[in-house]
């Protein structure tokens, strides 16, 4: 298979995903819909914690120290929140679901049911937008294929996707199929960013991104959950500086 075929399976799986959902989502109550969207947070909490157990791989230990990769996880979360925050990357990633509404929407009813179906729009496509990039398969699978070891794991994202955007569609709409944008620039950027660098990016750099990222997941969960608002996009730098920190540590 050639590179990158593991992006385009997941693209389709998430659109075909992200039709059945919305057009089911029409017919669903409001509280069919909330209920949907809770359970996925509680899903999307259990995908966190199992990557961010990633902190405790014995090869990020054995790289940095036994203390230092929780603290590195720490570092990154600080670092890149500050650098993320000063580039307003949620604010941009907000704008960039508000003009793709704007463009492939049509404009109809009134002008209060017009502003929610731009919201939900929205909030559909960031929310979707962060579960299917920050994940650990997302990370792992795209440098793996880029590597020339295959896609399975993107297919078996693509896989778990599919699943996952007809339950977000049914929540947010068309939103989440918009999504895809956002899955071939990170996604085709990671594997294109492996065919570049060559099996040169070190099992304790893949671990310490892992963790991370699961901390990341987190924040999306309370999202869903409407616990908290936690600007992740503004995070998502966090996932540069932590292989950054851990070669730092190393090479200290």
């Amino acid at each position: 298979m050639f590179p990158g075929v593991g992006t385009l399976v997941n693209v389709v799986a998430v659109l075909v995903g992200s039709t059945v959902g919305a057009l089911a989502g029409d017919r669903l109550p409001e509280r069919t819909r909330t209920v949907v969207t809770d359970g996925l947070g509680l899903v999307t909490l259990l995908i966190a914690a199992s990557s961010a157990v990633a902190v405790s791989d014995p090869v990020l230990a054995a790289a940095v120290g036994d203390a230092a990769p929780t603290l590195i996880v720490l570092g990154a979360v600080l670092l890149g929140g500050i650098t993320g925050s000063l580039l307003r990357l949620e604010d941009r990633l907000e704008d960039l679901g508000a003009m793709l509404q704007r463009v492939l929407v049509r404009r109809g009813g009134t002008e209060g049911a017009a502003d929610e179906a731009r919201v939900r729009f929205v909030q559909g496509f960031v929310v979707a937008s962060l579960v299917f990039c920050v994940g650990p398969l997302t990370i792992l699978g795209s440098i793996e294929e880029g590597l020339g070891g295959g896609a399975e794991q993107l297919l078996l994202k693509s896989a778990l996707d599919l699943f996952a955007s007809v339950a977000f569609a049914a929540a947010f709409g068309w939103g989440v199929a918009a999504s895809v944008v956002s899955l071939v620039v990170v996604q085709g950027g990671l594997t294109l960013l492996g065919a570049t660098l060559g099996d040169v990016v070190p099992d304790a750099q893949l671990a310490a991104m892992t963790a991370t990222g699961g901390l990341l997941l987190v924040g999306v969960a309370l999202r869903l959950l409407d616990l908290k608002q936690v600007k992740v996009a503004d995070l998502l730098p966090s996932l540069l500086v932590a292989p950054l920190l851990v070669w730092a540590v190393s090479a200290l």
